[in-house]
């Protein structure tokens, strides 16, 4: 799989009926989303039961509009539902764990606010890692918070891609991506807008700029993930 992540990182809400989150997720892809993440947090074999085929359902659907499909936490599944990638938290297993499962597809790690586990996630061969909650978050209330330093730092010390998480919207996307961020993972800002087409078309025009901002002011010969 290729290290470069769209700019935009959709990543589905808790609480929709499999009915309402499918046609969610239909309309972002059809607006632009091309990375999303299947979060789930089933309870019981019935929930995991209802997580399989709704994870099946939506890797269809991200086939058919071209977009990258990343399963969290749970390797298994995402080799299951043929996935593009997994994505694992702190009591997730390892990357050469998720490997087993998943091959060659995006392996991404939750670091936190740890700078240490995102280098040590990069020697064990994640493709990219992702640092947060960035601002208070409706859902991780309690989630611990990371700096923009820290995405600074990050991108200073990294090869791979940085991903900032927790609490982002349209007026704050820009400053996390200035401070070091290769892409933003977004879920309220997304899936409980007005309108879910309009706002992947804002965050996908606000990532394009900074981009074009970023590499007109890269000294001559650099590169970013």
């Amino acid at each position: 799989m290729p290290s470069h992540l769209p700019g935009l990182y959709a990543v589905t809400p808790d609480g929709p009926s499999a009915p309402e989150l499918l046609d969610r997720v239909g309309r972002s892809l059809s607006a632009g989303v091309r990375l999303l993440q299947y979060r789930a947090k089933p309870a019981g074999d019935g929930g995991i039961r209802a997580r399989a085929e709704a994870a099946r359902m939506i890797a269809a659907a991200c086939r058919a509009a071209g977009a990258r499909l990343i399963v969290n936490d749970d390797p298994a599944l995402a080799a299951a539902v043929g996935a593009d990638g997994v994505h694992l938290g702190r009591d997730d297993g390892t990357v050469a764990e998720a490997r087993a499962h998943v091959g060659h597809a995006l392996v991404g790690v939750s670091c936190y606010d740890s700078l240490e586990r995102a280098v040590q996630a990069e020697a064990e061969g994640a493709d990219y890692v992702a640092f947060g909650a960035m601002f208070p978050s409706r859902v991780k209330p309690a989630a611990v918070r990371a700096s923009h330093e820290l995405l600074s730092q990050a991108r200073a010390r990294l090869r791979i891609p940085i991903v900032a998480i927790g609490g982002i919207d349209l007026g704050n996307a820009a400053g996390v991506l200035r401070a070091g961020a290769d892409a933003v993972a977004v879920i309220s800002a997304l899936y409980t807008a007005p309108d879910i087409g309009t706002a992947v078309r804002d965050f996908n025009e606000l990532i394009e700029n900074e981009r074009r901002t970023r590499l007109a002011s890269a000294p001559s010969g650099t590169c970013h993930p």
